[in-house]
């Protein structure tokens, strides 16, 4: 758990908040095994070509797995954005306790439990940039969004990038391991941990990454 620099009771909402986004994350983790353990996903079909309940799996398990999916996912949407505004409560304390201006550039921010920084790394420029994130999937889960550029990802920068293939192999060689990614999301930096895997659909991210143009 990343520790804050500032104290207060819009910190300590922060991190309960943090501690629940952490709790439903593992949840959907749990039902995505369900449907891993019955070789299914969230569109396949329960029914074989005469239309009766298909025999291979736990149709019931696989249903209501995919229910618990849907809703923690809403209830993963609902807590994001709490802990956004709960974010921006912390920084205006901080700002406020400091006395600083809230115009003063470089002023710290959190994001998914990890620290960011408005404005921009005088070493860092974008190379790529997300495309569109699939629902529940390890990109959404870790906070990346469309339109999110890519500053870093692992090893890779824009003083080493070359082609997107290198996120690629990077993706590959990490299942299961958090990779490092730091993007740039309109006028903040902000720092994430992805762990490519499977999870029921095509991809071990579940977005698309493309080398801007």
């Amino acid at each position: 758990m990343v520790g804050f620099n500032m104290d207060g009771p819009a910190r300590d909402r922060v991190m309960k908040l943090i501690q629940e986004k952490d709790r439903i994350e593992s949840m959907i983790r749990d039902q995505n095994l369900i449907l891993e353990a019955n070789n299914v996903g969230m569109q396949d079909s329960l029914v074989d070509a005469d239309g009766f309940p298909r025999n291979d799996i736990d149709v019931y398990k696989v249903r209501h797995a995919r229910h618990q999916i849907i809703c923690l996912q809403n209830d993963h949407k609902k807590i994001m954005k709490e802990i956004e505004k709960g974010l921006g409560e912390v920084h205006a304390d901080f700002l406020g306790s400091s006395g600083a201006s809230s115009s003063t550039p470089h002023q710290p921010t959190y994001t998914n439990g990890l620290s960011s920084t408005n404005g921009t790394h005088s070493h860092s420029q974008s190379f790529a940039k997300v495309g569109p994130v699939q629902e529940g999937s390890p990109a959404d889960l870790a906070g990346l969004c469309e339109d999110d550029e890519l500053l870093q990802f692992g090893s890779v920068n824009h003083s080493n990038f070359t082609d997107i293939t290198q996120i690629h192999s990077i993706v590959v060689h990490s299942v299961g391991q958090a990779i490092q990614v730091r993007v740039q999301r309109q006028h903040n930096v902000v720092n994430l941990n992805v762990v490519p895997r499977p999870w029921g659909r095509p991809g071990l991210l579940g977005c698309q990454i493309q080398r801007l143009s």
